[in-house]
């Protein structure tokens, strides 16, 4: 072998193991840019996941704070009910005093008015078993119950057929025939 075929053998390899080298080099060049292109994609993925994570817990809390908001606009509105509670129980508490007191004013008046009239006979008075209300008051307003029944009847109501007894109670007509 001479020497000429030896330099062409040795450049032979030469080239063939720069074309190794070359061919490496792109492949590894590749498959980098393929782990990288990837990674961004893995990224972008992670990412948007994170965004839509963000936004869901952004939403969870607008949804605590208007839940947060609900409950304090209750208990508002429960303090305002207690408020209005404690104001008509109070108001009822009065009306039923004055209506007591006008109660007492008016049995006193019927007293009056029976100590000053002449038609009544003051010795036949009676008292109930407690000593202090006027039995003949009572049998005075069973008279005029039985007086609105009378003029009910006469007036020939088909509506209502009820007979108020003289305790006060309602019987239709057909119960009391």
């Amino acid at each position: 072998m001479d020497t000429s075929t030896i330099v062409w053998i040795i450049v032979g390899i030469v080239v063939v193991i720069a074309i190794v080298v070359i061919i490496v080099f792109v492949t590894r060049r590749r498959r980098h840019e393929a782990k990288v292109e990837a990674d961004r994609r893995k990224a972008a993925h992670l990412r948007q996941q994170a965004a839509e994570t963000d936004a869901a817990a952004r939403q969870r809390e607008a949804d605590a704070a208007q839940a947060a908001a609900a409950a304090k606009q209750a208990e508002a509105a429960a303090a305002q009910a207690r408020l209005d509670s404690d104001r008509l129980a109070e108001t009822s508490a009065e009306r039923q005093s004055a209506a007591a007191d006008l109660h007492t004013e008016a049995q006193d008046r019927l007293r009056k008015a029976d100590e000053v009239d002449p038609d009544v006979d003051r010795d036949s008075t009676a008292t109930d078993a407690r000593g202090d209300a006027d039995v003949r008051g009572d049998a005075r307003r069973d008279d005029l119950r039985r007086d609105d029944v009378r003029r009910d009847d006469a007036r020939g109501d088909d509506v209502d057929r009820g007979v108020v007894a003289a305790d006060g109670t309602r019987r239709d007509d057909d119960a009391v025939r």
